[in-house]
């Protein structure tokens, strides 16, 4: 691995001469290139977890990256799925390269029925599936899948074993607060979103069009 960089105390100590500082980051160059030509590529398992904001939309941030590049992909939303997100209108206009689907039927509030929520996810995880294991489908994002998870929808010895059998290729990426340990473990990226604060609890603010939908 790469040398991690000083801190601010270890930077101010010493002020570099121009001749010092072009070594010094040729030195750093080389070790850079070194450490890249060792690397591989693989499909990666992404988790974006937390109690804080953002985790469907970082996710989506790699599908419109995949989209540019050409590849096809696949959204499989668990639990949500009583309205229809300005996200997917906006990507409706790959519809050649992207399939989307919503299979949940909203909050567990206010669905309130726990075996139709079981059997809502369990339907969603058949459809994740066969984006999963087709080599075609470069990235798939299971939007709340953490959430099933959690709540007990879906047995999580099933889905490491269905992420284990995806093609060496592609890549698939976990949303939702609650990610159990066992997923941690086997994901290649996990990103905990941390919540300071939201306007919601803080200040009684209603979602937003645009900023949360």
């Amino acid at each position: 691995m790469l040398p991690k960089p000083a801190g601010p105390a270890a930077r101010k100590s010493k002020v570099l001469t121009p001749e010092q500082y072009r070594q010094k980051m040729q030195q750093r160059q080389r070790a850079q290139a070194e450490y890249l030509a060792r690397c591989r590529e693989k499909g990666l398992v992404i988790v974006y977890t937390g109690e804080g904001k953002g985790k469907t939309t970082a996710a989506l941030g790699m599908v419109l990256r995949s989209l540019g590049h050409g590849y096809r992909v696949a959204v499989v939303q668990f639990i949500k799925g009583a309205w229809c997100p300005a996200e997917r209108q906006v990507l409706a206009q790959w519809s050649e390269q992207i399939v989307w689907h919503a299979l949940g039927e909203g909050f567990t509030w206010e669905t309130q029925d726990r075996e139709r929520d079981r059997q809502c996810a369990e339907q969603a995880w058949a459809v994740a599936c066969r984006y999963l294991h087709d080599p075609d489908y470069y990235l798939t994002v299971l939007d709340e899948v953490n959430v099933a998870l959690q709540l007990g929808y879906l047995a999580v010895d099933r889905v490491l074993r269905d992420l284990a059998a995806k093609p060496p290729h592609t890549h698939v990426v976990c949303t939702g607060r609650g990610a159990p340990p066992e997923l941690i473990e086997v994901a290649d990226l996990v990103t905990e979103m941390t919540l300071r604060k939201h306007p919601f609890r803080s200040q009684g603010i209603r979602a937003q069009a645009g900023i949360e939908y």
